[in-house]
């Protein structure tokens, strides 16, 4: 399904494949569901782990991505250098900077404390009201069971008001990020 308008989509993920093959799946799925949608990959620009697999899934169909990555982490995440567009940023906070500016929505799929490091930024900078864009977390073969499980808790103990996780919606699989997005972006 194409979509009327090409949005860009931000994905949040690991520059390693993990320990389960779904992760990865999900990954290449993601990848291949954002450009067949017709939108834009927004990421990290790294070529290994899910990253890489979620830009090459988006590549394998025809989608345009768009990559951020520090000079720092140009040998390390090992950067992706056949994407549509690629940016080199001084550091970390630039790169997450552009990488928020040019995305309409958000998806974090399993990954390690970067991951959790953007996402929560992220989720923060809605709950201060710095942007209304819409934030999913896929919760692969339930890789973010705990994390969810911490948000409930810092709910019930009183740190974090219950009406903050109208800021970010879980998700079960790829399929229905397709479903989310599809109702978001209509």
């Amino acid at each position: 399904m194409i979509s009327q308008s090409k949005k860009s989509i931000c994905v949040y993920c690991a520059h390693r494949d993990g320990t389960r093959p779904e992760y990865l799946q999900a990954a290449v799925a993601t990848g291949e569901l954002i450009a067949k949608r017709g939108h834009r990959l927004v990421y990290g620009a790294g070529d290994i782990g899910l990253m890489g697999a979620v830009a090459q899934g988006a590549q394998d169909c025809g989608g345009d991505t768009f990559g951020v990555i520090p000079q720092h982490l140009m040998r390390g995440e090992v950067a992706k250098r056949d994407l549509s567009t690629l940016v080199v940023t001084e550091n970390m906070h630039e790169r997450k900077k552009i990488m928020v500016m040019n995305a309409d929505a958000f998806v974090l799929l399993p990954g390690g404390l970067g991951s959790l490091d953007e996402f929560f930024e992220l989720i923060t900078w809605r709950q201060l009201g710095l942007h209304q864009k819409p934030c999913f977390i896929i919760n692969t073969a339930g890789y973010w069971d705990h994390l969810i499980a911490l948000i409930n808790h810092q709910i019930a103990e009183g740190f974090v008001p219950e009406g903050n996780t109208q800021y970010f919606r879980v998700l079960e699989t790829v399929s229905d990020l397709d479903f989310a997005l599809a109702d978001h972006f209509s």
